[in-house]
């Protein structure tokens, strides 16, 4: 299966949450949320016409030659309102200051001279120079923020500048996660023969909270059916979503596919990337007819670090009812070769350099996570795709893919 038609296939059969929640701008919990409601200014930004320098307002027409000399008829600070600026005068002005009716035109400081109780002009003026007009930013009315939006630090700022006091979003996906393997056992603990350290662990519930969900990590799961079946029962139990990594192939002791079979339904398929390939994907039904999606990835911590960016990534987006589900990808140059590729569609990883193009992890197998630290993102190399240097390739940047 092409990654296209898995991906069709899973935002398809997932819906948004319904439930929704009114979140104080205050709390700045709403950062990394999506909007479900659209936010609309109730002003203009600004709300009056203020400069954006330090410097004195003035009329261009009292400032026919540059070395003019105004007198300095009022001092306006940011948070003052001035009168009505009076022919032939200037205002001492500061950055953020409403401009005094009258004045067209703020010249800033370093092109006047203070002179006493004047000032004298070392330009002539143009209209309308450094005045940041009413409205020119939000107009009273504007939706500033739609429904959908994922909230950035910006867009946070963007609410509070318009007065937007509570904002409100989709409630939280609530996912629990476990990894499966006799082999596995956590930092800390002796390193018997045959045992390996639960990466995945790590590394997927830290994506799973850079999303802006609520994880309930499980832990490790033993290589049994029963005890799969019991973990399945679980994290059922007040979550949206389950994901697993490991147990997702067809050996013997991979029996994550029949204890989804016994406790719901589950479709394993067989996708044509690398690193990946295997990827599970059901529901776990719970004791009141309802059901948890779930989400199996590959073992390999490569894979499962990949496959989580490619395909839950956006199931957790389509849960909180984003607009955009897909990353924005860059064509950049390559400067590397990659002389044989592989028949399927392959992620390779790698990274920017100071010249503009990209440098490639000299090791791309899936049990090397060392080149997802070094790479900053991921070459989507089309299948049977061979690159040679100076060759343009669409770039995925981890930053956009969090």
């Amino acid at each position: 299966m092409t990654l296209d038609e898995a991906l069709s296939r899973l935002l398809g059969a997932v819906r948004p949450l319904p439930a929704t929640e009114l979140q104080a701008l205050s709390t700045f919990d709403a950062l990394g949320r999506v909007l479900s409601e659209d936010v609309r200014s109730g002003l203009d930004v600004p709300p009056a016409d203020n400069t954006s320098m330090d410097g004195y307002a003035m009329r261009c027409a009292d400032v026919p030659a540059a070395g003019t000399v105004l007198p300095v008829g009022q001092r306006i600070p940011a948070g003052v309102v001035g009168s009505a600026l009076q022919p032939g005068t200037a205002a001492r002005i500061f950055t953020g200051a409403q401009v005094p009716a009258g004045a067209d035109a703020v010249v800033m400081q370093e092109q006047c001279e203070a002179l006493g109780e004047g000032v004298r002009v070392d330009v002539v003026p143009a209209s309308g120079q450094w005045i940041r007009r009413r409205g020119e930013d939000v107009q009273q009315g504007q939706v500033v923020l739609t429904a959908g939006t994922r909230l950035t630090p910006q867009a946070l700022g963007l609410a509070a500048s318009v007065g937007a006091a509570t904002l409100q979003v989709m409630r939280r996906p609530r996912v629990a996660l476990f990894s499966t393997g006799d082999e596995l056992v956590m930092p800390g603990e002796p390193l018997k023969p045959g045992a390996i350290y639960n990466s995945n662990r790590f590394t997927l519930r830290a994506l799973i909270q850079a999303m802006g969900c609520d994880c309930s990590d499980l832990g490790i799961v033993p290589d049994n059916l029963a005890a799969t079946r019991e973990a399945l029962r679980r994290a059922a139990l007040g979550n949206d979503l389950i994901v697993t990594s490991g147990g997702v192939s067809v050996g013997e002791e991979d029996h994550l596919r029949p204890a989804v079979q016994a406790e719901g339904r589950i479709e394993l398929w067989q996708i044509a990337i690398k690193p990946g390939k295997p990827l599970a994907f059901g529901e776990v039904n719970r004791p009141d007819g309802s059901a948890a999606y779930i989400v199996g990835l590959p073992g390999n911590p490569v894979s499962s670090f990949v496959t989580f960016l490619l395909m839950v990534r956006p199931v957790l987006l389509r849960l909180q009812g984003a607009s955009e589900l897909q990353a924005r990808a860059a064509n950049l140059r390559a400067d590397f070769d990659w002389p044989r590729p592989d028949k399927r569609r392959e992620f390779l990883r790698a990274r920017r350099n100071e010249a503009g193009g990209l440098d490639l992890f000299p090791n791309q197998s899936s049990g090397v996570l060392t080149s997802a630290v070094w790479g900053d993102g991921l070459v989507d190399n089309p299948s049977g795709q061979a690159i040679q240097r100076g060759d343009a390739v669409r770039f995925l940047a981890f930053n956009e893919l969090s």
